[in-house]
């Protein structure tokens, strides 16, 4: 006998339906009587339609295919001056390819990268998904046009975003291993790393920018940061003491989760020692949630209020709570006394957070990309795909469609003389009117 459980079914919202298809496009399909039905079985009278109700509504799946783009340009000539034995010949303009003397085109660079470096689908699973759509596009070929692209193209945009980052009042940084095979003087296993350099939530230009390096040295971080002046918003590691002249700003969200892995599994009559520590924590996120939605400069003055007594209260349960050095509550004990200067610095601005989980979010697409694709072959692939996650990243964060913004940009930057008249990249940054309008 089998023991079948009730499963109880969530109760649709009233026009929840309705939500899901409302920026879909409608093709109404019309159900009529076929023309040798369309007469009256009693009399033979032609019928004549009185009205139609909608039955149902579903969603069609168009599969992607694939089109070949000849670009052909047209010639033209003076007949007048012909007669008179002067030829003038005129040549349409024709737009400039993505990559030379290749068959990428903006949309399918676009579409490969969207693929991999936004759905995490590795190149030799989209191998086999462009053979079905009727074309043997082999990995290392998507890789070339990865890196071609990658450099000819979003490198100056990644260029101008890095040097407005510098301008930022407070940003995020952290970073995460990954693993290139073909390092010079570095064995295949070795880990390398991919860095990430964000503005913080209050700025007007959100900007997320991914740098590969092949070691987790601080001199990486003092490099690309070299000229910054504001807030620096990081973990507890000492390489980032390399980056100067930043105010430094420590991570609360580390520093509680040192004291929530001391907490014991089995419920205590009392709170330990490591639950006080946590809920010191929490009481600062608390009041963080209360100020999220206020500007920087009221969240300054609310901040100090309300998270100062909480503070105090914090640092004397700190120097007057003992641990043995070496156990979890030992330890979390002793980073926050070593970090204490660095997680005091968030008062200083209301532009400061309390955590670096901003940064952290943001670069939890590439550890989801990279449990996928597992490694980058070369460096210059490494440092294409820092690049491409940048494009995507910071077209998510403005509010536009990656898929969309790299396209037009492979559309745009071709013929755009950026390299004669800078400013014109501008034009083309995600906050931009026309990017905004294009690329939803």
């Amino acid at each position: 006998m089998s023991h079948l459980q009730e499963i109880k079914v969530k109760k649709r919202t009233v026009g929840q339906k309705e939500k899901l298809i409302k920026n879909l496009p409608i093709i109404n399909v019309n159900c009529m009587l076929h023309e040798d039905e369309c007469h009256c079985e009693w009399c033979n009278t032609e019928l004549k339609i009185i009205g139609k109700e909608e039955v149902r509504q579903e969603i069609e799946f168009i599969p992607a295919h694939l089109k070949v783009r000849k670009i052909m340009r047209y010639a033209y000539e003076c007949p007048t001056c012909k007669k008179d034995g002067a030829d003038n010949i005129v040549k349409a303009v024709t737009p400039a390819p993505v990559i030379p003397r290749s068959l990428a085109s903006a949309s399918s660079v676009a579409w490969l990268m969207h693929q991999k470096f936004e759905l995490s689908v590795p190149f030799y699973r989209q191998e086999k998904e462009w053979e079905n759509y009727g074309i043997a596009l082999s990995r290392a070929t998507m890789a070339n046009w990865v890196i071609k692209a990658s450099n000819q193209w979003l490198k100056p945009i990644f260029d101008l975003l890095h040097q407005q980052l510098l301008h930022s009042r407070a940003i995020h940084v952290d970073e995460t291993t990954m693993q290139v095979l073909k390092e010079p003087g570095k064995k295949a296993t070795t880990k390398s790393y991919m860095w990430l350099y964000q503005s913080s939530k209050d700025s007007p230009e959100q900007i997320a920018l991914y740098q590969y390096k092949p070691t987790r040295a601080g001199e990486n971080a003092r490099k690309f940061l070299e000229g910054y002046r504001g807030f620096m918003h990081c973990d507890g590691y000492e390489g980032y003491n390399k980056v100067t002249e930043v105010t430094r700003v420590g991570c609360w969200a580390h520093l509680r989760r040192k004291f929530n892995d001391g907490i014991p599994k089995n419920a205590m009559q009392n709170k330990s020692q490591s639950e006080i520590g946590k809920d010191f924590c929490d009481q600062l996120f608390k009041v963080e949630r209360e100020i999220a939605f206020l500007s920087p400069e009221e969240r300054f003055i609310q901040r100090k209020e309300k998270a100062t007594p909480i503070l105090n209260k914090f640092w004397n349960w700190v120097e007057h709570t003992n641990a043995l050095k070496s156990s979890i509550l030992g330890k979390a004990l002793q980073y926050a006394k070593n970090q204490k200067p660095y997680l005091m610095n968030y008062l200083k601005d209301g532009e400061c957070q309390l955590s670096n989980n901003l940064a952290e979010r943001s670069i939890r697409p590439f550890v989801v990309g990279r449990k996928v694709w597992n490694f980058s072959t070369s460096t210059k692939g490494a440092t294409a795909s820092g690049v491409v996650y940048s494009i995507i990243q910071i077209a998510k964060v403005n509010g536009l469609s990656p898929y969309k913004y790299l396209q037009y940009l492979f559309e745009e930057l071709p013929t755009t003389p950026f390299k004669e008249e800078p400013e014109l990249l501008q034009n083309l940054l995600p906050w931009s009117k026309e990017v905004q309008e294009s690329c939803k």
